[in-house]
């Protein structure tokens, strides 16, 4: 899943206004007038005014330092539909420099549709400063098939007002689920339609959230050989057991459920929400477009402390781009996202100039010095209170950071049931809901 959104994440400078690009391929020549031209997706729509001057902007510094290069970025909403993004493998269809989300990654590689690109890295200057988890990612059987641009780790967005007003300390966020329990319920009395915790349970996203809870408390959703659900176990218990006592026993979530991503994040925004969790990139979203404030909104990391969902996307090459142009999006790669504090992402003082929320704790694409320098750039730019994150920075040192599960949606569609029933059903058997979403998971798995 996209952490702002049904599917993953957009984050960019500015908000998920960005939304980048999964249009179809182009008929234009790899070579023009001498140049090697490559397609490119993720350009901002026209909607995003200021994202794309920033990516226009970068586009021609980049062919300014590189005039034997073309770019032709393609723009579309959103950047990859679930619904056409195979067809538009299948069909050859992918610019020759193409989006995808970490999830993806493998099955592209599968359908024989990406470049081979692992004789070339030795080329992109960044490449050995991204993090190794991230790379991985896009390593399939020893080879690079492509490369990260963006990472985000979830975590438990929470409204210091509100914690305050219910007597907590809103400098010691919960750190185990039992505390946010307790938590919830003290906000919760504050009355006033106030909501203690809310979580999702519609359109995959409950299912998304379930995979997150399970991780923070040590579960798998499938087995370590992918072949074989792993819920129906005591984490898995746990979780489900968790948000039903909220809901029935506690009465902290709130009576309205079935509830998505802006349904949760708006009453975030309104001061009506005491927690939930999210990514960093939500963060902008409560503040830009629902309502929030910067100063009420802190992150801590997810509760449970074993470990918690990451996500985030990255780039792959069209399987027909020729050795020029996979030479040429590298570089382009390198310009664009990969040069810390610079860049379509890094321009940290571009992005404060513009009134776009520098300082967020994520994204953190970079290791050792490459990141300490992204760091510093972003500290001396920060408009934002980076000490409401902290805690987050802090925890996230200790978790397992552990991707989505193969086959994530058909999966999180049959775990939507489970987590809807615990909330709109007082009398849900937990243990019938998990062995019965446990053999429909076995079956997606055996399909492959």
């Amino acid at each position: 899943m996209r952490s702002t959104g049904f599917r993953r994440t957009c984050i960019t400078l500015i908000s998920c206004s960005l939304a980048l690009s999964a249009c179809g391929g182009s008929d234009d020549d790899d070579t023009a007038g001498g140049k090697t031209r490559i397609t490119v997706n993720c350009m901002p729509p026209k909607s995003a005014k200021v994202d794309r001057s920033f990516f226009e902007a970068d586009i021609k510094a980049f062919e300014k330092q590189n005039p034997d290069i073309d770019v032709v970025p393609h723009d579309a909403f959103p950047c990859q539909d679930p619904k056409t993004f195979d067809a538009k493998l299948a069909g050859g269809q992918m610019e020759d420099v193409f989006y995808t989300y970490f999830t993806d990654a493998k099955h592209v590689v599968d359908v024989n549709q990406a470049a081979d690109i692992t004789s070339y890295v030795k080329d992109l200057k960044s490449y050995d400063t991204i993090q190794q988890q991230l790379r991985d990612i896009y390593t399939v059987d020893g080879k690079i098939y492509g490369i990260p641009r963006t990472g985000y780790s979830m975590g438990l967005i929470y409204n210091k007002k509100l914690f305050e007003e219910a007597g907590l300390d809103p400098d010691q966020p919960p750190a185990t689920w039992a505390e946010l329990r307790a938590a919830a319920k003290k906000i919760a009395a504050l009355g006033k339609g106030t909501v203690g915790y809310a979580d999702y349970s519609a359109q995959n996203q409950g299912g998304w959230h379930f995979t997150a809870e399970l991780y923070s408390q040590g579960g798998d959703v499938v087995s370590e050989d992918g072949k074989k659900a792993g819920i129906d176990t005591p984490e898995g218990r746990a979780v489900l057991q968790n948000l039903k006592d909220m809901r029935w026993a506690d009465n902290s979530m709130g009576s309205k459920q079935l509830l998505v991503i802006n349904d949760v994040q708006q009453m975030m925004g309104s001061g009506k929400l005491g927690m939930y969790l999210s990514a960093p990139d939500n963060i902008p979203i409560l503040v830009k477009e629902k309502g929030g404030n910067y100063k009420d909104l802190a992150l801590a990391p997810m509760p449970g402390g074993k470990g918690t969902l990451i996500g985030g996307d990255g780039y792959m090459f069209n399987k027909k781009a020729t050795p020029e142009q996979i030479k040429a999006g590298l570089k382009w790669l390198d310009h664009m996202f990969l040069t810390p504090g610079d860049g379509f992402l890094g321009d940290y003082a571009r992005a404060k100039k513009n009134d776009a929320p520098v300082g967020l704790p994520e994204p953190r694409l970079f290791s050792g010095a490459a990141d300490a320098k992204d760091q510093q750039v972003k500290k001396a730019n920060a408009n934002v209170p980076v000490e409401n994150y902290q805690s987050f920075l802090d925890g996230n040192q200790s978790l397992e950071m552990k991707i989505e599960p193969p086959q994530a949606q058909q999966i999180y569609s049959v775990l939507d049931s489970a987590v809807s029933a615990v909330l709109t059903k007082k009398d849900a058997d937990v243990d019938k809901l998990l062995s019965d979403a446990s053999g429909k998971i076995d079956a997606i798995l055996a399909r492959g």
